[in-house]
């Protein structure tokens, strides 16, 4: 089995390295969270981090533990990706952004720069998320202890499409191969195969049939 390690490279113990997985300088992958005491993370311990074969957690990205991350993904420089959640093959995961505990990631995702991914989201296969893409997963902001019980970030189905700059309020669901446009605030669900514009985001026309999957 080979792998790349660079030298400066933080790798934790019982950290699971699939074959040919590249870990480039100042990457830290297996680290345990730090929980404020308020946190609503769950705290428990956590199975080793796992990265598949022909992984790339490229330079300064963390990877923490509990985690599972299949083949020929590319975390890209500076990304984070949080505890307990699966990420699927051939993801591109991009430089900046976040995916935070609790979240699924299905494969052939390509997630741009900057993006964030609450935590308890959802994105099934072959969805794109542009750059600066806002997820959330809490109507209450902090406040109110019932809020723990509804906390859920979006589900983006198969083939969504998701612009730049979007912010998709809690709990919301993307249909199947939907269009979000560059902007837009999502406040309840879209269904599948349509152009949504505008705050809060309308129904603007179908998806063209060239463009679905």
């Amino acid at each position: 089995m080979t792998h790349h390690i660079a030298p400066t490279a933080v790798v934790y113990p019982g950290t699971i390295l699939g074959d040919g997985v590249k870990i480039l300088d100042h990457a830290v992958v297996g680290k345990q969270p730090s929980l404020s005491p308020r946190s609503t993370a769950k705290r428990e311990e956590l199975a080793p981090l796992e990265l598949g074969p022909g992984t790339i957690v490229s330079t300064s990205a963390v990877v923490f533990a509990g985690t599972r991350i299949g083949a020929r993904v590319i975390v890209g420089d500076g990304a984070r990706v949080r505890e307990r959640c699966e990420i699927g093959d051939d993801v591109v995961i991009g430089s900046g952004s976040l995916i935070e505990n609790d979240t699924t990631v299905g494969a052939l995702t390509k997630i741009q720069a900057e993006a964030y991914i609450t935590a308890y989201s959802t994105l099934e296969d072959e969805v794109f998320i542009a750059p600066c893409v806002v997820t959330t997963n809490d109507d209450f902001m902090g406040r109110t202890e019932r809020r723990h019980e509804l906390i859920k970030g979006p589900t983006i189905r198969r083939g969504a499409r998701v612009g730049g700059g979007a912010v998709l309020c809690p709990g919301v669901e993307i249909g199947e191969e939907a269009f979000v446009g560059a902007g837009a605030v999502v406040t309840k669900d879209v269904p599948p195969r349509v152009v949504v514009v505008g705050n809060p985001a309308r129904v603007l026309r179908d998806v063209p049939e060239d463009e679905l999957l």
